[in-house]
């Protein structure tokens, strides 16, 4: 499995970067994106077997990002992980209503991240 990993903060890619690696998952490769229009192109060269991308982000933010990958046709089924400071009901329920499949809270706890990214893995063929 192939995950990308979308957020600006370089801290915040290495953070969950790290939390995967430690996982214990079966996850072959980590991508990087800097933002949702750097995050487009990756999924257009590399593909992606999971999403997990922040909201606030230059250029094209996460709801975006959500957006125009849902709507592709190659791409609309990469489950979708939020990690996010704006953790706002309102937001989620946005979120949640674009199918994305997890939603985490920054800062987020390493084992929660492990926890939904489990749940993720573990319902792929």
């Amino acid at each position: 499995m192939k995950v990308l990993v979308v957020d600006d903060s370089a801290v915040t890619r290495q953070l969950i970067r790290r939390t995967i690696g430690l996982s214990g998952l079966d996850i072959s490769e980590v991508l990087e994106a800097f933002d949702g229009a750097d995050a487009i192109r990756v999924l257009a060269e590399h593909g992606a077997d999971v999403l997990i991308t922040d909201i606030n982000m230059p250029r094209m933010g996460g709801v975006e990002l959500v957006r125009a990958v849902r709507s592709d046709k190659v791409l609309g089924h990469i489950p979708v992980l939020v990690v996010s400071t704006d953790g706002s009901a309102a937001r989620r329920d946005v979120m949640a209503g674009l199918g994305v499949t997890g939603y985490l809270s920054k800062p987020f706890r390493p084992e929660d991240l492990r926890r939904h990214l489990a749940g993720v893995v573990g319902s792929r063929p």
